[in-house]
Order: structure tokens, then C-alpha cells, then sequence
């Protein structure tokens, strides 16, 4: 059974959170405070560019990424699509969600008008590095990030 994947709504804010804190890196480094959480919901809503998506199967939200689109001049004006917060569901990995989920993020990059889709990926995630080039992606930059 595939999943049926949509933009989230507030009521699919606390399933997220927990999409993402299953995993070793998740589970030290998101928090317990709902109200953060929804509050960052509210925001990324507000901005023109930016949606959480979640994938759904038999009423659960088994999936979720975000995607967000970025005007550029770079590379003759490439609008890009940045993926990021990329889960599936600890008990249905390997069971070819995580393609449905990547397909259903680079069809509405397609749809935005984007030539180009990134993403990151932590370097301890091995297991995604080898989906993410079992599905073309290639890896093309050494990223840098520093807390404010």
C-alpha cells in the first residue's frame, strides 16, 4: 500500500516531532516543548516558500520532509529546492517509502519551476548516503554549519 503524502497541518505537528526524534541523532537533539515546535510550524506556514510535508497511510503519518524553494542568480538563475528533516517511520524503512516521499518532493520542485534539488544529509547517516546515491543524488559539496 503506497502512502498518500500532503502538507501538514498543525494537528500532524506533534507525529513529526516524533518521526524525528526516533533515530540516535534525533533523540539528542530535539527537545520536549511542543509549544516550539508549533510555534516554528506557525512561522514556516507563514513563509511563502516553505512547507512540511508528511506522508500518510491508513490515517498515520508515516513520512515527512520539508522543502523549501530558493530564488538565485547562481547557475544561470537555477531556482533550487533545499529538502531537509527527511524520516520514515523506524518499522516501515527499506519498504520503498522513503523513494515515494523523494519522487513526491522532486515532482513538486518540478511543479515550483526548480532546476535543481539539494540537500544535506549528517555524515554519521550512512545508510542514507547510500539511498541518496541509490537515487542519483551525488555529492558534490562539503557543507559547514555553526550554531547563532
Amino acid at each position: 500500500m503506497s502512502v498518500t503524502f500532503r502538507a501538514a497541518e498543525e494537528a500532524d505537528v506533534p507525529a513529526v516531532v516524533a518521526l524525528l526524534t526516533d533515530d540516535s541523532l534525533g533523540a539528542k537533539r530535539e527537545g520536549t516543548d511542543m509549544a516550539d515546535y508549533l510555534a516554528a510550524f506557525a512561522a514556516m506556514r507563514a513563509e511563502e516558500n516553505n512547507t512540511l510535508v508528511v506522508g500518510e497511510r491508513e490515517g498515520r503519518v508515516v513520512a515527512t520532509y520539508q522543502l523549501t524553494f530558493i530564488s538565485g542568480l547562481s547557475l544561470k538563475a537555477t531556482r533550487r529546492a533545499q529538502v531537509e528533516s527527511v524520516r520514515v517511520a523506524r518499522d516501515l524503512r527499506s519498504a520503498g517509502i522513503g523513494a515515494e516521499l523523494m519522487a513526491d518532493a522532486e515532482a513538486r520542485a518540478r511543479a515550483a519551476g526548480c532546476g535543481l534539488m539539494q540537500l544535506t544529509t549528517n555524515m554519521e547517516r550512512t545508510r542514507a548516503h547510500r539511498f541518496y546515491d541509490g537515487l542519483g543524488y551525488e555529492k558534490s559539496h562539503f557543507g559547514y554549519k555553526k550554531t547563532l
